[in-house]
């Protein structure tokens, strides 16, 4: 029997059609970790989708990949929706994917994110929106289960902290598919019975799912635009939701939200005793200020009596007339002391004569002296200067025997100036010759 051979195209056409035209394959839905992830400029997705036994590639078109809500990296664990595919020319298959989503909490935690950004950028989580917590509430409502631990623990607390206030239950469910419309609704009777100063909103921890409720946009609106002041106290420490950005201040646990909705009692006890110590302490020192006042006033009375009046006028007079005779014996002392000294300045013509002439005498004499002092300075000055001008006389040292050496009217003052043969003029003190250089010597 002749045996037939195919040809490697026909095999894998044979191959690319049992693959896409299996009802088994026409929608596969895998999870597992992306690798080798790369953005093409067109916006098509290109990766491989592994898993610890095996690995595909996958490919997604950008029209596809535009939508999906988170940026796709190496080591996000996935969930896609694919088609098979064999791509003829190489023999090799991959993925189509037309949907990807994070696996596990991830598009919640996407949604979250989205939300929050969205909310942010209106406003909603502004300081400027949070209103103030009364410090003494008389009523406090509270929206949560019935049934948990929450409203248990905000009773003690209240109980044990300010017994001054009430507690108002707005039952809601706190979880679940209607959970969300369960607490706006509770939300809203509050606002329109108008019976509490402050809310409560709250429940125990749970996972993200279980918390959901409270990231939704119909109960963060709720507490926005609550005009009661709102107080969240959603899951544990660690716990946060889009309500606790919203509200105007957020609790970690329902105990601490009751904490910050009153007073505490002790504190409030210590603060009644400092009050009254205060209190005490203004009221004596008003009294001693009073005391003083009355003291000071009687002291005045006392001082605007007509004896005492005319009592201090008494002491006036006495005081003023003492002055009076005081400065009467002084003015009446300085007069006599001007008179005596007028009277030692007073002198006779004669004797102004008499004692100008000896004045005069006196200046005549000093004047002499001073003119015949005058004479002997400058005649000695002028013989000293007449010394000193006979020593700078070329003359003077012509009559010892010194000439003056000069060649061309310039006197000559160094041998290295003269040449052989060259004509000097000698003067001396009563003439001069005219000689010719024969012979020169250098020291």
């Amino acid at each position: 029997m002749e045996q037939r051979y195919l040809t490697v195209a026909a095999l894998t056409k044979y191959i690319k059609t049992k693959l896409e035209t299996d009802k088994h394959l026409q929608t596969i839905l895998i999870k597992g970790e992306i690798s080798n992830f790369k953005r093409h400029n067109t916006g098509h997705f290109y990766f491989v989708i592994k898993d610890e036994e095996a690995q595909i590639s996958a490919m997604m078109f950008a029209n596809l990949a535009s939508k999906i809500l988170f940026e796709p990296k190496d080591g996000d664990h996935v969930l896609i929706q694919a088609t098979i595919n064999l791509y003829a020319p190489r023999g090799t298959y991959s993925l189509n994917v037309y949907e990807m989503s994070l696996d596990g909490i991830g598009d919640l935690y996407l949604k979250y994110e989205a939300l929050k950004k969205e909310l942010e950028a209106k406003g909603y989580f502004n300081q400027e929106h949070k209103r103030a917590i009364p410090k003494f509430p008389k009523r406090i409502g509270v929206i949560t289960s019935n049934t948990g631990a929450v409203i248990e623990d905000i009773k003690n607390t209240v109980r044990r902290r300010y017994l001054l206030t009430e507690i108002y239950l707005y039952p809601a469910l706190v979880q679940g598919e209607y959970a969300k419309e369960s607490i706006v609704k509770q939300i809203n009777k509050a606002n329109q019975d108008n019976l509490v100063d402050t809310l409560i909103v709250g429940r125990g921890g749970g996972s993200i799912e279980d918390l959901w409720a409270f990231n939704e946009k119909e109960v963060i609106e709720a507490i926005f635009n609550s005009k009661i002041p709102v107080i969240t106290a959603i899951g544990h420490e660690t716990d946060f939701t889009l309500s606790d950005f919203v509200s105007d201040l957020r609790a970690p646990t329902p105990t601490a939200a009751a904490e910050l909705a009153t007073p505490n009692k002790d504190d409030l006890l210590e603060k009644i005793k400092e009050n009254k110590r205060l209190l005490n302490y203004h009221i004596n020192a008003k009294f001693d200020y009073l005391k003083q006042t009355i003291l000071y006033l009687e002291e005045r009375l006392s001082n605007l009596s007509p004896k005492r009046k005319i009592e201090d006028s008494y002491k006036e007079l006495n005081h003023q007339m003492m002055y009076l005779n005081k400065n009467y014996e002084s003015i009446i002392t300085t007069y006599k002391h001007k008179i005596d000294t007028l009277t030692q300045k007073v002198v006779s013509p004669q004797e102004k004569i008499l004692m100008y002439k000896e004045q005069l005498k006196y200046l005549d004499n000093f004047l002499n002296e001073k003119y015949q002092q005058r004479i002997k300075d400058k005649t000695l000055s002028y013989l000293i200067q007449l010394e000193k001008l006979k020593g700078l006389d070329p003359l003077t040292f012509m009559n010892k025997g010194f000439a003056l050496v000069k060649m061309n009217d310039n006197v000559v003052t160094s041998v290295s100036n003269i040449k052989i043969k060259e004509e000097l003029t000698i003067e001396f003190k009563d003439g001069f010759v005219k000689t010719i250089v024969k012979e020169k010597r250098e020291k």
